[in-house]
């Protein structure tokens, strides 16, 4: 007898302008990621009876960590992961973690991947377990889908590389990133590659879901490899190019 294959459960729930706190449930339990503010989470996981387990941290900044010790004030058992390079940027971590690391969570088994470029030390959560049909990945603010983040810290070398590594990663990856750029990347890339039929059928599907209401996430990889400029960039001088592009652009 072949044995079913399960599926991850994750929800998101949107704050702030365009941020987005995934929240992956199994059973009671409830693993956070990037949690930017609290008061939403908390209420959600109240509602839904759920423990939190875990916070997942990929960097620094405010609107990743920014709900962090408030929730672990309401659940203090939780742990908080994150890079042990950011014990003074994430100071409240209590499982610190480095690039290849893998531990075990929620009947999962988790891969750490450190991804420099939007900022240093940066690392995103790559997960997997036994009978599912895809992996999934929380890259933060290295992978949007679309578009990358911008290099606040890092070089651009060293967000090639990073994307290289996520590129590598099986094509089925289910991919939740931390912010809804996906439309706005979508129309910057048509500037690039305006008869590209594949960015222009995806943003006619994505401004579809926005319009009901929807999120546009999560991605997969294949998608990506079909409609993200800079993952498709060949070598580290179209990436550096694609990037500068972005950055001047205007909606």
């Amino acid at each position: 007898m072949l044995e079913k294959k399960s599926e991850f459960t994750i929800y998101p729930i949107t704050v702030l302008q365009d941020n987005i706190v995934w929240v992956w449930v199994h059973n009671c339990n409830a693993v956070v990621v990037d949690p930017s503010i609290s008061e939403p989470v908390e209420k959600w996981l109240l509602e839904k009876n759920l423990s939190l387990k875990a916070i997942l941290q990929t960097h620094h900044h405010d609107d990743h960590i920014g709900g962090t010790q408030k929730l672990i004030k309401r659940w203090p058992q939780a742990k908080v992961v994150a890079s042990k390079k950011e014990l003074k940027r994430i100071p409240f971590q209590t499982f610190s973690v480095g690039d290849n690391d893998v531990f075990h969570l929620m009947d999962s088994e988790i891969k750490v991947i450190e991804v420099n470029g939007h900022t240093i030390n940066h690392i995103a959560f790559y997960i997997s377990k036994e009978a599912t049909k895809y992996n999934i990945l929380f890259p933060g603010d290295t992978l949007f889908s679309g578009g990358c983040g911008r290099l606040l810290e890092g070089t651009p070398t060293q967000m090639f590389e990073s994307l290289c590594k996520l590129n590598s990663l099986p094509k089925s990856t289910k991919i939740y990133p931390a912010h809804e750029y996906t439309e706005n990347n979508l129309k910057w890339a048509l500037t690039l590659e305006p008869t590209n039929l594949s960015i222009i059928e995806r943003l006619k599907l994505i401004q579809n879901k926005l319009q009901k209401g929807m999120t546009s996430l999560p991605s997969t990889l294949s998608e990506e490899r079909k409609t993200n400029l800079f993952l498709r960039a060949e070598n580290i001088d179209k990436f550096t190019m694609l990037r500068r592009h972005k950055d001047s652009w205007k909606c």
